[in-house]
């Protein structure tokens, strides 16, 4: 190919991935800083362009545009020991736009989403929901335009990109009443031992849905229908995606559902306000039983904003606390919160909080929470996860890595997760004093003086990004390697972090 060719095959790839994202020329300049006679010349092939450049529309439009190397990994060099200070602001949740995405199956019509993050996990759920057929569109950065096809083709669906997540699962709910027969792929996601899909298979039956594991890798489901205009779901298990996937089932089965044992997590709260405003019928939202009254057909355009992210927020409170730094953090969730702010005042946290306000969606409570430095002491009872209104799961992590800093011993037993305890021991590299008593638990002491280390990053979320904020802590320069998961769930969060004092460098290498 010579390089004309070559300009130009890039140049038109870069106008199809600006149009989707409903970006003109002048915009595309303006992010750039360049001109919009510039961005022509790029998009006919007219104009050399650097790969510095390349990467620079990437990052605009949100989209690799060149792949140069597919073994490349991105990683974090940390210059740690600095005290951060200022605002910073709580993204949307990740748990809630994934599920409002699934969730976005059942209506026939349009639906926006407003403000979602450009995040790993988003971007897989995207590309998967692509290509069966819909069309889906950024408006205005971080608003997503989804339009359903008539009819979604799941023999194409981009196996690659659904084996990835484990949000995958989430599809049996929404396709159980538009199919009688399909497949979908083994769910992934982060790799904290063996979780399994039971709980969703004994939820889902009663909508008369079967599925068995095949050889293959691929859950085969076949549905039988029934004429019951009432149904009562005994969920198995209190799971946050067990529960959102029952509610989409429920959503389009024309009769009654009652689900007991259902999680009335922030997740879950925000697919049951989003199916509200399609015209579902839902009583009992944030407690454990819900009374769900579905449509037979929803055709709607729809406009909702998902929640803040409590766990976001967690990892900003957590920062402050390791670095012993004063921020304050903008928009955080207090309901999803309050739980884990008293626990940290009985350690002696010192933060003030202003009066609630709500969010965009006109439910979730908001607060701005200002974190003060604080003397730490070991937390009397052991920390661990329950469900909702106890501590969230996701959020442990961020306890055990503040109970480093607080004075004396502290048992941390998270029994949520086959192996997640484990990765606590990446912290003694660093310089925590970590005991590990079996795969759930461990204790910590502290307070930790910190030292800097090259380590490689968890394979899983919540435990790199605490890995990632330890390195905040200590003096002199940290490497954190393959940061894939972090960018699973965060947004930015380098470059948000450095807003705040932090200085954390992304680096490519083979």
């Amino acid at each position: 190919m010579d390089k004309s060719t070559y300009k130009e095959r890039i140049g038109k790839l870069i106008q199809e991935i600006r149009v989707s994202r409903g970006m003109t020329q002048a915009d595309l300049a303006k992010e750039l800083s360049t001109s919009q006679s510039a961005v022509n010349r790029i998009e006919k092939g007219a104009q050399n362009i650097s790969l510095e450049m390349v990467a620079r529309i990437g990052d605009v439009l949100s989209s690799e545009i060149v792949s140069l190397n597919s073994t490349r990994r991105s990683n974090f060099r940390v210059h740690g020991g600095r005290e951060l200070n200022g605002n910073i602001t709580v993204n949307t949740s990740k748990n809630a736009a994934v599920g409002l995405l699934c969730a976005s199956l059942l209506n026939k019509g349009t639906t926006t989403l407003r403000q979602v993050a450009h995040i790993e996990e988003v971007n897989r759920i995207i590309e998967v929901l692509q290509s069966i057929g819909v069309k889906i569109t950024w408006l205005n950065n971080n608003d997503l335009e989804i339009v359903p096809p008539r009819t979604l083709d799941l023999d194409k669906m981009d196996l690659t990109a659904a084996k990835k997540t484990r949000t995958i699962i989430m599809f049996l709910g929404p396709l159980l009443h538009q199919y009688n027969n399909f497949k979908l792929p083994f769910a992934g996601g982060c790799s904290i031992g063996e979780r399994t899909v039971e709980p969703h298979l004994i939820g889902l039956r009663h909508f008369g849905i079967n599925v068995e594991a095949g050889k293959d890798g691929f859950f085969h489901a076949n549905v039988t229908k029934n004429n019951d205009k009432q149904k009562t779901v005994l969920l198995t298990e209190r799971g946050d995606t067990v529960t959102e996937n029952v509610i989409m089932a429920a959503a389009l089965f024309d009769g009654e559902t009652i689900i007991r044992n259902a999680s009335p997590n922030y997740m879950v709260q925000d697919v049951c306000f989003f199916l509200e405003k399609l015209g579902v019928e839902i009583n009992g939202i944030g407690t454990t039983t819900l009374r769900i009254r579905g449509k037979k057909i929803i055709n709607k355009k729809i406009e909702y904003s998902p929640s803040e992210d409590p766990i976001e927020a967690m990892s900003f409170i957590a920062a402050a606390i390791v670095t012993n730094s004063e921020i304050t953090i903008k928009r955080a969730p207090i309901e999803f919160l309050e739980i884990e702010l008293a626990i940290l005042t009985n350690m002696g946290l010192n933060y003030e909080i202003t009066p609630e306000y709500k969010a965009k969606n006109n439910q979730t409570r908001l607060v701005d929470l200002s974190i003060k430095k604080s003397h730490l002491v070991a937390a009397k009872d052991k920390l661990h996860s329950m469900p909702f209104p106890g501590v969230n799961m996701d959020n442990l992590p961020f306890l055990g890595l503040i109970a480093t800093m607080a004075t004396g011993r502290t048992l941390v037993h998270d029994w949520s997760y086959e192996n997640r305890a484990i990765y606590f021991t990446e912290l003694s590299k660093l310089g925590a004093k970590i005991d590990l008593i079996d795969m759930h638990r461990v204790y910590i002491t502290g307070p930790t003086k910190w030292k800097p280390a090259d380590l490689i990053s968890p394979p899983a979320l919540r435990p790199s990004v605490v890995v990632l904020l330890a390195m905040l802590a200590a003096d002199g320069t940290s490497v954190l390697r393959d940061i894939y998961s972090i960018n699973r769930g965060y947004e930015e969060l380098a470059n948000r972090l450095n807003t705040l004092g932090a200085n954390i460098e992304t680096y490519q290498e083979l």
